[in-house]
């Protein structure tokens, strides 16, 4: 949802007028349209399927990646927001894109917080810590 609205209020501006949107536009759209098919792949649990891929290891790699280019992403589009441009209502839409930019890159950001607890194996539940061998 994020990236969506980051994407929908940036296209809604006068983007082609500054090239560096069209990076954020990139960055935006990519992931949103690679997010939507993991959520997709784990919902009709495609995954199972497809059991030679190390599913941990391939989302802790997307999420790295994708936070590391929405950092790039967040920092441009803040740095090209201009106060004083003469359409009010592309600073505003530029400015709320650039927030829901860094809301996006932190959300990527614990989600490879977590993606790499799942791919080291940390999250252990309750019933796998109480099993011991004293044999």
């Amino acid at each position: 949802v994020l990236g969506l609205l980051v994407w929908a209020l940036i296209a809604n501006t006068t983007y082609h007028l500054h090239a560096a949107y069209g990076w954020v536009l990139f960055v935006s759209i990519f992931f949103w349209i690679v997010t939507v098919l993991l959520l997709v792949i784990y919902l009709l649990q495609l995954q199972l399927k497809f059991y030679v891929i190390p599913w941990p290891l391939v989302l802790m790699i997307f999420n790295a990646t994708a936070t590391v280019l929405y950092i790039t992403a967040f920092v441009t589009c803040a740095a090209a927001v201009q106060p004083t441009s003469w359409r009010q209502w592309d600073y505003n839409r530029r400015a709320a894109a650039s927030f829901f930019a860094c809301l996006a890159m932190i959300a990527y950001g614990a989600s490879t917080f977590f993606s790499f607890r799942a791919w080291k194996g940390l999250g252990s539940n309750a019933a796998t810590s109480q099993v011991t061998d004293h044999a």
